[in-house]
């Protein structure tokens, strides 16, 4: 009798990652596929799109989705970021509602708690931020959590430190099912290469400016092409505010603002592509643009709908 140990059934699913802005699931997503995919920063909204990932193992491949966080929404691309992180729910085989460990449960968890009782798809708790807060104070969160919903597995993680993310990760991989591999084991995103420019782009305007400047800005890369000696990318970008005292912020005195925004932007986008970059970038005002459907369009926030 051959008792030759049977291969482990290939697995694969999609996984949805949710909760409010700034509890750091861009952080948890780039820490679990071991590559900057989704931008980061520290203030609310950054993510206004879904962001793909790709996680690839001997043992299977899960698609993560970075949702917008879901807010209360302020103008038309509010409507939008919030549509986009509500009907994902119901499209994955797991949802990961993130958590600040640091913050106690308020009326935006209460509302996605609600919103995730509607749902049929298995949910895990992650309680994200465990750097900030001793131990002892996670278990009076974790049972104020317990009594509000049935989750399939409650998981304590630092997505800035790495602390129980391959546990995370383990738990992820046994919740899914013998399924096919959807993109190549070397693919670790399906987002296109000017969405991910367009990011990068924008993440320097949320690190570099304040107050309203960042929430008022979009980014689109105008072109990317090759120079005639096959060695370097040429990127032209612009990056859209809504009123001209925007524009005299982003521009900076003498340019120096906008240099430094193209300057952190080139640097990422090398070590991103792997090659040399020449990036220009301009400065438009389209006033009101985030409560214009046509305009929101334009910018790729209604490809989805």
């Amino acid at each position: 009798m051959d008792k030759t140990k049977q291969k482990a059934p290939f697995k694969s699913g999609f996984v949805a990652i949710v909760g409010l802005p700034n509890v750091g699931k861009s952080t948890l997503l780039n820490h679990i596929v071991g590559q900057k995919i989704a931008i980061m920063s520290n203030k609310p909204q950054t993510t206004r799109n879904k962001i793909r990932a790709v996680h690839t193992t001997e043992k299977g491949q899960v698609i993560f989705i970075d949702t917008p966080g879901i807010h209360k929404p302020k103008s038309r691309l509010g409507d939008y970021m919030v549509s986009a992180a509500e009907t994902t729910l119901n499209e994955v085989d797991l949802v990961l509602f993130v958590i600040d460990a640091s913050e106690k449960r308020g009326p935006g968890e209460e509302y996605i708690v609600e919103r995730l009782k509607q749902i049929k798809t298995p949910v895990f708790l992650v309680l994200n931020k465990i750097d900030k807060v001793h131990p002892e104070e996670l278990l009076p969160l974790i049972d104020d959590y317990r009594k509000r919903l049935d989750f399939k597995h409650i998981v304590p993680v630092s997505a800035l430190e790495g602390n129980n993310t391959e546990s995370l990760v383990e738990s992820i991989y046994n919740e899914m099912e013998e399924g096919p591999m959807f993109y190549p084991a070397d693919q670790v995103t399906d987002n296109p290469e000017r969405f991910i420019v367009a990011e990068l782009i924008r993440e320097k305007v949320l690190h570099l400016t304040h107050e309203e400047v960042p929430h008022s800005i979009a980014v689109t890369v105008e072109e990317m092409k090759r120079g005639e000696n096959g060695k370097t990318l040429y990127i032209y970008a612009a990056i859209y505010v809504e009123r001209d005292s925007q524009k005299g912020i982003l521009i900076g005195k003498q340019g120096s603002m906008l240099k430094e925004i193209s300057r952190r932007a080139r640097l990422d986008c090398e070590r991103l592509l792997g090659e040399k970059i020449f990036m220009e970038i301009w400065v438009k005002v389209k006033k009101d643009w985030r409560n214009q459907d046509r305009m929101l369009r334009n910018f790729g926030y209604f490809d989805e709908e």
